[in-house]
């Protein structure tokens, strides 16, 4: 049975079990449903680390407000859906559809007379390709003066043991590693069998564009201190990885338009001295050297671009990019955005399964726990945590990357790559090419496994570091029953 077929059915028993309980009932159909729903990643972080901005350029519209609005103290969803559709959730009494309004190719929410702290939720439905796969849930600004709105992201991360979290994985986006920063990654840290796990957190320098006082090089210097980042033992155990991501930039490339195009073409016309002194702050750059463009588009491009971006893009210009089209691909690919779509499609796309069946026992394991296992769901719960070796694979992982389990540094880099720190499909696990030969395959799933029985049986190993290889040996069995019988993939591990 795969896991998802066990938690189906675990779920479904514990339904009959609870059926006199009507609240109980409700959360557990939300949890068989929300199995088959997109993943959820919520995008949580400080004041002004750019969230909505980042969450735009993943969509690639203008859908999540910037400014500093009452809704934007609110928990958002945007889900895919087949027209465009706002509907506000109070704590106390029925949804109320909102009007879906764009102004300036912007979605601008009003919240009319109700107050931010009287909501549960928005929901924001809105066609988007990107969002078939993913449901993005932005939630309000953590160490915010207003204390009721960091509270508001708070518990929906970490909810209390009657409730369990909504979200799936949490992008946790930092303009640089704070102390408070790590805190609170570590506040909704899940405790527990299957839940001390930073596998569903993946941590970003969103103003990537911003380190070394917006140079062309900043995102270089970014992407080396993101590099190190994921070596500090204040992250290394708290998330799954660090990128580096110039998030307006990256919202500005997927939304250029003919105009701003035109405008920065004609920037990249004036004496290349005459603009880099002018880019040198915004007030130098709003006067300008020449009427074309004008006060009011350079403050426009201002807005969207950055200076940084403006930088980046009349340098593009320059050097002989010639379309629209042309120039927004160049800006995205700078921007970082596509290492993040590759991190985000590996870390929970590949684990989709894995990190919705995890909700759901959460879910369950909140409802057993408040009932004192009087009907004894505990214990088939505890057998799919503790039998299904994907959570031991998790469990492993964040051992390795906590420092909880030591092994020797040649073999942790190798171990984290295998338990699928780096892609679950068996090449990358085994470090081949994606469109590596079945026989090479093969060949590699072999050596790995005769080279983790070996290390089983090391006796300079300690108890755990002995357990830690063989639940990589097992993990070598399972990829090398999906390199014997391909439709074994299905269920590996279990």
């Amino acid at each position: 049975m795969t896991l998802s077929h066990a938690v189906r059915h675990v779920l479904a028993g514990a339904l009959a079990t609870y059926g006199d309980q009507p609240r109980t009932v409700d959360l557990l159909r939300r949890q068989l449903v929300r199995l088959d729903e997109p993943l959820r990643v919520a995008i949580a972080g400080k004041v002004k680390a750019g969230k909505s901005t980042l969450l735009n350029a993943l969509v690639g519209e203008a859908v999540a407000p910037t400014d500093a609005g009452e809704c934007t103290r609110v928990v958002t969803w945007y889900r895919n859906g087949p027209n465009p559709r706002i509907v506000m959730y109070p704590k106390d009494g029925g949804p109320a559809p909102l009007p879906v309004v764009r102004r300036d190719g912007a979605l601008e929410i009003d919240l009319g007379a109700t107050p931010a702290e009287r909501l549960d939720r928005l929901v924001v439905d809105w066609p988007a390709q990107s969002l078939r796969a993913t449901t993005l849930i932005d939630t309000p600004g953590v160490a915010s003066i207003n204390s009721g709105v960091s509270d508001r992201t708070a518990r929906f991360l970490e909810p209390d043991d009657d409730t369990p979290t909504e979200a799936d994985a949490v992008l946790y986006l930092m303009r640089h590693l704070h102390v408070a920063d790590a805190e609170f990654l570590e506040s909704f840290r899940d405790q527990g069998v299957a839940r001390a796990t930073a596998v569903n957190t993946v941590a970003v320098i969103s103003r990537a564009d911003e380190i070394g006082a917006g140079r062309l090089d900043a995102m270089f210097s970014a992407r080396a201190i993101a590099t190190r980042y994921r070596t500090e033992p204040a992250l290394r155990g708290l998330c799954q990885n660090v990128v580096a991501v110039a998030g307006l930039l990256a919202h500005t490339g997927r939304t250029l338009r003919q105009a701003e195009f035109v405008a920065l073409t004609a920037l990249a016309g004036e004496p290349r001295e005459s603009l880099d002194a002018a880019l040198l702050s915004t007030d130098r750059f709003l006067r300008g050297s020449s009427a074309d463009p004008s006060v009011e588009t350079r403050r426009a491009l201002v807005r969207r671009f950055g200076l940084f971006g403006i930088r980046v893009a009349t340098s593009l210009i320059r050097q002989g990019t010639r379309t629209p089209a042309a120039l927004a691909d160049e800006l995205v690919t700078r921007s970082g955005l596509g290492e993040l779509q590759r991190v985000l499609q590996v870390q929970f796309g590949e684990r989709r399964d894995l990190l919705k069946a995890r909700s759901a026992l959460l879910a369950l394991d909140s409802v057993v726990r408040a009932d004192g296992d009087a009907r004894g769901l505990g214990r088939q719960v505890e057998r799919i945590l503790a039998g299904a070796h994907e959570f031991a694979e998790l469990r492993l992982l964040s051992a390795l990357r906590s420092g909880g389990v030591t092994l020797p540094a040649p073999l942790v880099q190798e171990a984290e790559q295998l338990l699928g720190g780096t892609g679950s499909a068996p090449a990358v696990r085994l470090g081949l090419p994606e469109d590596a030969p079945h026989e090479e395959l093969r060949r590699a799933a072999y050596a790995a496994l005769r080279h983790w029985q070996a290390q089983a049986e090391n006796p300079m190993f300690g108890r755990r570091a002995a357990d830690a290889c063989r639940t990589l040996v097992r993990t070598c069995e399972g990829v090398l029953a999906r390199a014997e019988f391909p439709a074994a993939g299905a269920t590996m591990g279990r």
